[in-house]
């Protein structure tokens, strides 16, 4: 995993005329996994994936229901997973709209996505929660699934089903059973995603009670910001309402995995679960509490850890690319500046030529534009505000706009002179630092996303084959 960009204490240009890196103000994550108090998990081959890996993962929590929080994808094609695990939200938690509830245990299959698969795709992955939720002497809409692989594949549902008789008596409580979920859900992966931070919340008495913030992720095809991008799970020990955990989860994912792109495409199946156990005996997190502020950083950390991780490993990928501005009319405006730069296809290509080719940088910039009013919401905007803005540009002026690309400025409202061999060495990294400033504003912002190779287009074209 390349190096995360500096932490510079300011985001303005330096005296020799440089644009410093945003400062990461985050907890530190360790890019392992740790399993947090309550939880237990555990992995197996199940015959799903035609290679023979392990392709059926379970998380299950150790005692009471944990509170659990959910953002989907936003494809019109949703795969059955996602309907099954909303219904099941919503029955736990009445109000919630299946985007939070009660959860005792996520399934993750990997090999088939189960998506355009109609009813009978639905009821297959119905009939996987019920013999889960069985097992577990649970019930089955306290049971989530996951799913990833080909499009309209069915899953095995009696080969899934052996592989849960056999997994259930072997789940763990052991930071490896959680590692090996994340390596379960790989399917184009070539690395793990594991990334873990911890905090400190008052117990009964008021004394400091550590916490534990644990992530998994998958996804390195198929990603595009639409929420969310990939398959993740994230858990914690805290103690949190099912609302509240959605609060703090649904605007980090903006910030986070609604800022990474690695090809264009949204999945039928992006999930993102957040659970919370309880079982390290803090007190409640109440929303808008300065617990929950420092809840959601921690979940931030690990997020952000998790999107750069797959960002880097995105499919046939060389190079991690980040793009961080500045001096926008606010954050949003930023992110959606940042988000249009690492989406590129042209900017991916030079990047991936070592081209310091600033013209992609700035026709993707004056591209950009705000996403939807309902993900404005989620980000923090009232929807007085989101509608109107929703779809359009940023504010924008080019005199004001400087660009940074590997450390040297190449652009200040006109072209700047730059010794292009000298920017081509530094951009031969396993990261490069793309930077703008807007000059517009007090708003910052940042999105995270990979060269486009050649090794992209053979991966699919014989992806199902």
């Amino acid at each position: 995993m390349p190096q995360e960009p500096g932490t510079a204490s300011e985001p303005e240009a330096t005296a020799a005329g440089l644009l410093d890196p945003l400062p990461n103000t985050l907890p530190p994550v360790e890019e392992r996994a740790v399993m947090p108090a309550g939880f237990r998990a555990g992995s197996l081959i199940a015959g799903i994936k035609p290679s023979g890996r392990p392709d059926l993962g379970i998380v299950a929590t150790l005692g009471e229901p944990a509170a659990a929080a959910a953002v989907f994808t936003r494809n019109a094609v949703v795969a059955a997973p996602i309907r099954v695990s909303q219904a099941h939200l919503n029955a736990t938690e009445i109000g919630g709209g299946g985007r939070f509830g009660w959860a005792d245990a996520i399934v993750a299959t990997a090999g088939s996505a189960n998506a355009a698969t109609g009813a009978a795709g639905d009821a297959d992955q119905t009939q996987i929660c019920a013999f889960l939720a069985a097992a577990l002497r649970s019930q089955t809409h306290r049971i989530l699934a996951l799913s990833t692989g080909v499009i309209g594949v069915r899953l095995p549902v009696a080969s899934v089903c052996d592989g849960i008789a056999r997994l259930v008596p072997q789940l763990a409580h052991a930071d490896e059973a959680l590692a090996a979920v994340a390596g379960a859900m790989m399917t184009t992966d070539t690395t793990i995603k594991l990334a873990t931070t911890s905090l400190r919340l008052p117990g009964p008495d008021g004394a400091p009670i550590r916490v534990t913030v644990s992530g998994i992720a998958k996804g390195v095809g198929m990603i595009h910001p639409r929420m969310a991008t990939m398959l993740s799970i994230v858990l914690t020990d805290a103690a949190a309402a099912p609302d509240t955990l959605y609060a703090l989860l649904a605007p980090v994912a903006q910030r986070t995995w609604n800022q990474l792109s690695v090809d264009g495409d949204t999945s039928t199946n992006d999930t993102v679960f957040l659970l919370a156990s309880g079982a390290s005996g803090t007190r409640p997190v109440v929303t808008a509490s300065p617990e929950a502020e420092e809840l959601g950083r921690a979940i931030e950390a690990v997020a952000r850890s998790l999107a750069r991780q797959q960002a880097a490993d995105g499919e046939g990928a060389s190079t991690l690319i980040t793009c961080q501005v500045s001096g926008a009319a606010d954050d949003h405006d930023a992110r959606a500046v940042a988000r249009s730069v690492v989406s590129s296809s042209l900017l991916k290509a030079a990047v991936h030529g070592r081209d310091p080719n600033w013209g992609r940088v700035a026709g993707a910039a004056g591209n950009a534009r705000l996403p939807d009013e309902e993900l404005l919401e989620a980000a923090g905007l009232h929807h007085t505000e989101a509608m109107p803005r929703a779809g359009r540009g940023p504010e924008f002026d080019l005199e004001k706009l400087r660009i940074a690309i590997a450390g040297t400025m190449v652009f200040a409202g006109a072209p700047l002179p730059f010794d292009r061999a000298a920017v081509r060495k530094a951009m031969d990294a396993p990261e490069v630092l793309i930077r703008l400033d807007l000059g517009l504003g007090g708003g910052i912002g940042e999105a995270f996303g990979c060269d486009l190779t050649e090794q992209y287009v053979i991966e699919n074209a014989e992806y199902t084959t």
